[in-house]
């Protein structure tokens, strides 16, 4: 984990660099990840790093909670942050593995692909759930169907009988960073395809396909 929480919980992006990311910023982080990670149609980068950062401060936070004295109307005002941290944390942890459920074959697929030094698109712990449901999942088909059919039937091919992620599909996204010539595919066969800008500050419902390298990077944020 390149990222470090500091003594006053705030995260070190590296030791060479004197950027320093506070607890709000660090959360912010989490909800963007967590945003667009629900509405993206495929599986996105891990942040496992800001996650690895979410859990240490949230013990640091709950840490801090201990000692507040009872009846202080702060505690139950920390105590609902913390909770909330949590709840984010929890839906974006679980959306990646609903996603890793419902596309195993080209998750596993897309990760042994990936070029060298691109980042990840599993965490450790995210690859070995995939990995397990894979296997899982071809036990199961043998013991209950193929076992059962004629012998050139008794194969299945994962990546062809599970369906990729809709890329086409529209999405909602807010521009963080201005773009320019962003090439839009036409909607029908009698349309030809056109460019466009993107304007800071504004919002959008586009082909998720079209910004996809552009939520990757951050330019954009899906809503």
């Amino acid at each position: 984990m390149s990222d470090a929480l500091s003594d006053d919980g705030s995260i070190n992006q590296d030791d060479s660099q004197e950027d320093v990311m506070t607890p709000a910023e660090l959360i912010a982080k989490l909800e963007e990840a967590w945003l667009n990670e629900k509405f993206s149609p495929e599986l996105l980068e891990s942040k496992s790093e800001v996650v690895e950062c979410v859990m240490e401060q949230l013990t640091h936070m709950e840490s801090n909670l201990q000692r507040v004295k009872k009846g202080d109307a702060k505690a139950s005002v920390h105590r609902m942050e913390i909770d909330r941290i949590r709840f984010v944390l929890s839906s974006y942890l679980r959306s990646r593995l609903q996603k890793i459920e419902k596309f195993f074959p080209h998750v596993l697929e897309k990760e042994k692909s990936r070029g060298e030094g691109d980042p990840s698109l599993l965490s450790p712990e995210e690859f070995a759930f995939a990995k397990e449901y894979y296997a899982n999942t071809e036990t199961y088909l043998k013991a209950v169907a193929l076992k059962r059919m004629p012998p050139n039937l008794q194969t299945v091919d994962l990546l062809k009988a599970v369906p990729e992620p809709c890329l086409d599909s529209f999405v909602f996204l807010r521009v963080k960073e201005r773009q320019e010539n962003i090439l839009v595919e036409p909607e029908t066969d009698d349309q030809r395809e056109y460019v466009v800008d993107l304007e800071e500050g504004s919002q959008h419902l586009i082909r998720y396909r079209t910004v996809a390298p552009l939520v990757s990077s951050g330019a954009v944020q899906l809503i």
